[in-house]
């Protein structure tokens, strides 16, 4: 199964953590960035990622305490071309989604920043 087709089926079958998250983010809803969900990413398929911000939001179960080099290792390909990774446990998002929702729009808005500052010193030269 190629990449396209994995991250159809996992739309098909996300999580309640990934579901309640995404009612949060779709359609623009977090402060009018633009989410996709299940996203391939070279080899990776991603939860949640923002491509105006470069920002991609992970949601992780009980299993990715068992693959931490997996998880860290996925991390590091992502960060090398240009994205912030967010990884959050499911049971922040089902317990605590105003803190999770916080923390990445803080993100989505400091790496919005961060872009528009370069983006404004590569014009001036």
């Amino acid at each position: 199964m190629n990449s396209i087709e994995f991250a159809r089926q996992l739309r098909k079958s996300q999580s309640d953590a990934e579901h309640r998250f995404w009612l949060h983010v779709r359609n623009r809803r977090l402060a009018g960035y633009k989410f996709r969900r299940q996203r391939p990413v070279g080899p990776y398929v991603v939860d949640f990622i923002c491509e105006s911000a470069r920002v991609i939001v992970e949601l992780d179960g009980g299993q990715h305490a068992d693959q931490r080099r997996y998880d860290d290792n996925r991390d590091r390909y992502l960060r090398d071309r240009g994205y912030s990774v967010l990884r959050f446990w499911n049971n922040d998002v089902l317990q605590n989604m105003d803190g999770v929702l916080e923390a990445a729009l803080r993100k989505l808005s400091d790496r919005a920043l961060t872009r528009a500052a370069r983006d404004l010193s590569q014009g001036e030269r």
